[in-house]
């Protein structure tokens, strides 16, 4: 056998040794394969889809529904703050040092959390915090019912255009929504899980 021979022997070996690795990187358990995308069937390609704008509707309405709530407290800004000293006297706490500080409080704690909903980048920070806000506003207001025995009080939530008194119809609204943060918060984790195995399939 001569060199040339040999030498094409030793390229065809070498071209048929790469080709095996290839092939192995690229169907490794775990790697993603061309076809992969081709073989959900068509009720899984829906249900990821309703899914999808379930989470994305849950998001802009909760994000909508606190930048509503901010915004109509800003309207009546004097009364909610009329209202919030009052709180603090049935707690105790010295309402005119602390009056505005909370109110502003409030408020800015609703435009964060809409904030946070609407940047994609802190979509569960958001739902998170959202759902702290709903916890502690419903737990307020059955402690001040239950337990302070507080007079009737419209908690002015959403300024002058939802009139509802601070108590158990509070806490209930409060507390059903926080199933579209749930919703948000546990969705939004589920969508990037694809797109994290995608962008590590795209390493090999």
């Amino acid at each position: 056998m001569d060199a040339e021979t040999r030498g094409r022997g030793e390229v065809k070996m070498d071209a048929e040794t790469r080709g095996h690795v290839d092939a192995e990187r690229i169907f490794a358990p775990g790697a993603a394969r061309p076809t992969d995308h081709l073989s959900a069937s068509p009720r899984q390609r829906v249900s990821a889809s309703v899914f999808k704008w379930l989470v994305l509707v849950s998001r802009i309405a909760l994000a909508a529904l606190f930048l509503f709530a901010a915004g109509a407290k800003l309207t009546i800004l004097k009364k909610f703050a009329g209202n919030v000293a009052e709180l603090l006297s049935s707690l105790h706490i010295n309402y005119e040092r602390w009056q505005w500080p909370v109110t502003i409080a409030v408020i800015t704690a609703e435009i964060l959390a809409a904030v946070l909903l609407l940047v994609p980048r802190t979509i569960r920070t958001g739902a998170l915090w959202a759902a702290t806000l709903l916890i502690g506003f419903s737990t307020f207001a059955l402690y001040y019912v239950y337990v302070l025995h507080g007079e009737k009080l419209e908690c002015n939530c959403f300024g002058g255009i939802i009139a509802s008194q601070l108590g158990v119809t509070t806490a209930l609204r409060n507390l059903g929504l926080l199933v579209p943060a749930l919703i948000v918060f546990f969705g939004t984790k589920r969508l990037r899980r694809p797109q994290k195995s995608t962008k590590e399939a795209e390493k090999f």
